[in-house]
């Protein structure tokens, strides 16, 4: 099928099919040689909407085609489809309803970047992280099955996540279980086969077929009384299809594997996906697209064009910008690797989101980019550490979730040296509570062995850096995303004096302690306060001698991070001045036991009452309570 670029639309593009489509019952009952046009108007629309909010980008036009067909074939939302990893969703937004909710995307109030139950019968799983929709499809393929439901469940599978290992647990299972499913792989970065063309996709039509699959079924049977004859068989079968696809993998995992076909081919990916409705037991379509399609930028650089910003003019200015956290990181790899060889670079497909683009450059033999699969580079890097290397662990606070196991089991009972750089720690913003680093100075505080550190600013960022690569045991840096409040960053790999923090500010009565970048807010707030204000630097350990300085020199102690106040550093102080008996009145302040929606990063430290504004009304109302 021959490519129609586009370039972004300016204004609202005309797409009169696609505005007749508010279900996909409306979708199905157009006739198929209308496709090809509404996979237009589609990509058009899409190219158009996410420029005006923002978002994951070239996913979501590579595929257009595949959506469109599975909504045209399969009887959604009664049939079950789950998009993995989910900013692959936006098409299927646009199709299921919420064309004109497209404004909103990302936005307070508005529909999410991924697929959300709660926010349509259409999305069937909550995605954000990846690699999850095969174990989750098997589930609905199971429970339908004991509820004896005829009902159709797909997983769509790409952009990577099948690089990580919970994909492949799912892949192994299902053999076994033998769900009614099919398994879609979007293999968008052609890194399985190249073998697309016309006799490949002529082979999964025939492969996929009810006769095909009947005439199989009725010589394995006729054969298995002869069994060196059905072995020839088998075994031609086996060679016949490893010579056009790689699914040799996958037939030996229990799969029926179908493809590679290309993706972008709406009559084949039809045909096709009819033909494997019909089949029973796990099935494999592996559909072959190209990221960005219809877009050339996009197509020429997916890696850039994964998700844009909104389009709008820039404001003038001076050209100066300050740093963003994770560039801040970058520099300081390259810095301590310069100066200590035993540096090694880890990361879980985060390279540019982690700014490990220079090191990678500079020190190849010593950058390792795992794909997504967090568990395993974790336990690379203790296997590293075991070894006299000193690895870094770059990652992002949501997706250490996925590794705990591995952080306790493999590196903090081993005490072996290896330092967490955690990038987007606390509120995200617009990609909402699945990538929210809400949780990190909860699961790691409890951790034996683990140094755990959180930065005012960007130089002592650099500085607790340093300070827990020289650290002999695990340590980890948590930071936020985006820029800081623009200090100052000294060239000296300068290490902090560990569990020290120190008084930014002298006042009265009140105290607050700050963990980590709120620090500003803090300040902002004890000058209406006349408070004290202390930046605490260290979570664990604490420093207990200012602490104890503190809580004798003031009628109230506020504790203030951007981390969930249940089990984070403000209750590392609450347990600390119980143990010792001091009755110090302490307020809490951080973020509240439920989920914050997305939204601007500012307005979500608003809602949660953690911009300077908030912290002081806070404050004003306890001393009010406490009379």
């Amino acid at each position: 099928m021959p490519s129609t670029f586009h370039e972004i639309p300016r204004e609202r593009p005309s797409t009169p099919l696609l505005d007749s489509i508010d279900s996909t019952a409306e979708l199905r009952a157009l006739d198929l040689a209308q496709l090809p046009e509404l996979a237009d108007e589609l990509r058009l629309f899409l190219l158009w909407s996410v420029s005006q909010t923002g978002g994951h980008f070239g996913a979501g036009l590579g595929v257009i085609e595949l959506t469109i067909a599975l909504h045209y074939v399969y009887q959604t939302p009664e049939d079950r489809l789950v998009w993995d990893v989910g900013h692959q969703a936006y098409p299927h937004k646009i199709l299921t309803g919420r064309r004109e909710q497209m404004s909103t995307l990302r936005q307070k109030d508005g529909i999410a970047a991924f697929p959300r139950r709660c926010e349509s019968p259409y999305d069937t799983f909550g995605v954000g992280h990846s690699s999850t929709s095969i174990s989750a499809a098997m589930g609905m393929a199971i429970a339908a099955r004991l509820q004896g439901l005829d009902r159709r469940t797909v997983a769509v599978i790409g952009d990577g996540a099948m690089t990580a290992g919970m994909a492949f647990e799912a892949l192994n299972h299902a053999g076994e279980a033998d769900a009614d499913m099919l398994v879609v792989l979007n293999d968008n970065d052609m890194s399985i086969s190249h073998n697309v063309g016309g006799l490949s996709n002529y082979l999964a039509k025939i492969l996929s077929s009810r006769t095909y699959a009947h005439m199989r079924e009725g010589s394995k049977k006729v054969l298995s009384k002869i069994p060196p004859a059905w072995e020839l068989a088998r075994k031609t079968e086996e060679t016949a299809k490893s010579m056009l696809a790689p699914g040799i993998f996958f037939e030996e995992l229990g799969w029926n594997y179908i493809g590679p076909i290309d993706g972008h081919d709406l009559p084949t990916l039809v045909a096709t996906l009819r033909n494997m409705r019909q089949l029973k037991g796990p099935q494999f379509l592996h559909v072959v697209t190209r990221k960005g399609k219809g877009f050339s930028p996009a197509e020429a650089d997916p890696i850039g064009y994964h998700a844009i910003t909104k389009l709008e003019p820039k404001p003038a200015g001076n050209g100066v910008s300050k740093p963003r956290y994770s560039n801040v990181f970058g520099q300081w790899l390259c810095d301590m690797a310069e100066a200590d060889a035993r540096l090694i670079g880890i990361t879980p497909a985060m390279k540019e989101g982690s700014d490990l683009i220079a090191f990678a450059e500079r020190f190849p033999q010593r950058y390792f980019d795992v794909a997504i699969a967090e568990q395993h580079a974790v336990t690379l890097a203790a296997g590293m550490a075991c070894e006299g290397a000193k690895p870094v662990v770059a990652i992002y606070s949501t997706f250490l979730q996925r590794a705990y196991d591995q952080l306790i089991h493999d590196v903090a009972v081993q005490d072996l040296d290896v330092l967490f750089a955690i990038d987007r720690a606390g509120l995200v913003g617009e990609d909402g509570p699945t990538h929210a680093g809400s949780f990190d100075l909860s699961y790691l505080r409890c951790i034996p062995n683990m140094l755990i550190m959180a930065p005012a600013d960007e130089n002592e960022t650099r500085q607790m850096l340093t300070t827990g690569f020289l650290y002999d045991g695990p340590a980890a840096v948590r930071y936020p995303r985006g820029t800081g409040p623009g200090v100052s960053i000294e060239q000296e790999l300068h290490a902090l004096e560990i569990g020290k923090g120190m008084l930014t500010r002298s006042g009265e009565k009140v105290a607050i302690l700050s963990f980590g970048t709120l620090h500003a807010n803090a300040l902002q707030a004890a000058e209406t306060l006349n408070a004290t204000v202390a930046n605490m630097r260290f979570i664990k350990p604490l420093d207990t001698e200012l602490l104890q300085q503190l809580a004798d020199s003031h009628s109230l102690l506020v504790t203030l991070e951007e981390n969930a106040i249940m089990g984070g550093a403000g209750s590392a102080v609450n347990e600390w001045l119980l143990a010792q008996g001091i009755r110090t009145p302490v307020l809490n302040l951080g973020l509240p036991d439920l989920y914050i929606e997305h939204d601007k990063p500012a307005s979500m430290l608003a809602e949660c009452g953690l911009d300077a504004a908030g912290i002081e009304r806070a404050i004003r109302q306890r001393l009010a309570s406490n009379g």
